[in-house]
């Protein structure tokens, strides 16, 4: 794993690293507008943390219930075919927040929105293992990750213009407009994804499912994926009613913030990429980890503050974050045989969900605000919280790298019979 030759993508490679990854564009886009509203929700619908919390986490319980449904029938059906159907349902959803009027409708949305779009996720990482060496997946989450930061250098802040122009609810239907369009690209451009249809099985799909969930080696994945995002949410949720109620900045000076944030995001994560296919992803993940440790306690306990500081705190936080994302998916993506690709990648992705969905709810129960407007309390109990997690993930991910090292040596993989005919 360690200074080896990249190995070059085909140009039908590049046109699905494309496709996936501005798909996963508008489905992180979804999820991620929903922290930068938070302040004009909670004002707007005159919501407590906790309420706002559920809002949240409503999305990512929904979608992690999805994902184990249909893990077991994940490996059943050609690729491309669900990838449609989840993306389409996805943005029905999209459609029903844009309509929504009430906070309990906005959460009855949220909820179907889940339901689709925590899916799609799992089914874009069972695509990329099929089509990619582990040899290219470093670069290959590197180039789709950067939904997260594209949602956050145009998704976010135009969300976040429409929003204060026209309210909450326009962000919805951006995302919606856009999604649909992709939605052709998809249905013309990528291929079926079959190949994984050849290996005959004759379990049922809840057989699959519990024989699935059955091996070790998966579990440590599996468990290793719920810390790493219980981390990674906690903070989240409450980002933009931190920053304008705490650090003293404005509704206008957030989607200056994110953009700038997003737009290093862009530029960091090929990079992360390309050094976790030439470095030791662990080490890189273990680094960028304690990296974000420390930013993260010293962003919580800040006071008023500069607003060019603020965006350089954020800036050195997301340097962590991103860095520690892309070499534990390609990890974790190294676990799982061919055959359960599809449902390892389902159950993982609910994981990654549910424990999200957790971590925003617990937030919401520690976060406090005396009164609308005031700023937030305990907040830096958060940020202590995920040390404590992010601590416990390392190890975790310690125990992947040695899995994906020791599958890899049994195997001897250079490059997969399975992605020869995309040389065609």
């Amino acid at each position: 794993m360690n200074n080896q030759q990249p190995v070059p993508f085909t140009g039908y490679q590049k046109i699905v690293i494309f496709l996936l990854a501005i798909t996963q564009f508008t489905v992180i886009l979804d999820f991620m507008v929903m922290s930068p509203l938070g302040d004009i929700l909670m004002k707007s619908l005159n919501l407590k943390p906790s309420a706002f919390g559920i809002a949240v986490s409503a999305y990512a319980f929904s979608a992690g219930i999805s994902g184990l449904l249909t893990a077991g029938f994940a490996d059943k059906f050609d690729r491309k075919k669900l990838l449609l159907f989840f993306y389409i349902g996805f943005i029905a959803g999209t459609v029903f927040c844009g309509l929504a009027q009430s906070y309990a409708v906005l959460v009855a949305a949220r909820i179907i929105t889940g339901l689709f779009g925590g899916v799609i996720g799992s089914i874009s990482m069972a695509i990329i293992t099929d089509l990619f060496a582990l040899q290219q997946r470093g670069r290959v989450m590197g180039f789709v990750q950067m939904g997260f930061g594209g949602s956050q250098v145009l998704g976010v802040p135009i969300g976040l213009y429409l929003a204060n122009a026209w309210g909450w609810e326009a962000p919805f239907w951006m995302v919606a407009a856009l999604s649909s369009c992709i939605a052709v690209g998809v249905a013309i451009k990528l291929q079926p994804v079959v190949q994984h249809l050849s290996i005959k099985t004759d379990k049922s799909a809840f057989k699959h499912l519990l024989h699935t969930v059955s091996k070790s080696n998966y579990r440590v994945g599996f468990a290793a994926t719920a810390l790493l995002s219980i981390g990674g949410f906690m903070m989240m949720p409450f980002g933009s009613a931190f920053a304008v109620n705490n650090l003293g900045l404005t509704n206008q000076q957030l989607p200056i913030l994110f953009m700038v944030s997003g737009v290093c995001s862009l530029i960091i994560m090929p990079l992360v990429g390309k050094l976790s296919d030439k470095i030791s992803k662990f080490k890189i993940f273990a680094a960028a980890s304690v990296w974000m440790m420390v930013m993260c306690v010293l962003y919580t306990n800040l006071g008023i503050t500069a607003f060019p500081i603020v965006i350089v705190y954020n800036i050195l936080m997301m340097m962590g974050i991103m860095s520690r994302m892309i070499p534990s998916s390609a990890l974790t993506s190294a676990i799982p045989d061919m055959a359960d690709r599809g449902a390892f990648m389902g159950i993982n992705s609910s994981l990654q969900q549910i424990a999200g969905g957790v971590a925003a709810a617990v937030a919401g129960l520690i976060v406090t605000q005396p009164s609308k407007g005031a700023p937030l309390q305990n907040y830096n109990v958060v940020g202590y919280l995920i040390v404590i997690i992010s601590v416990l993930s390392i190890f975790l991910m310690m125990r992947v790298d040695k899995l994906a090292k020791k599958k890899a040596d049994n195997s001897k993989i250079t490059i997969p019979e399975e992605t020869a005919f995309l040389e065609l």
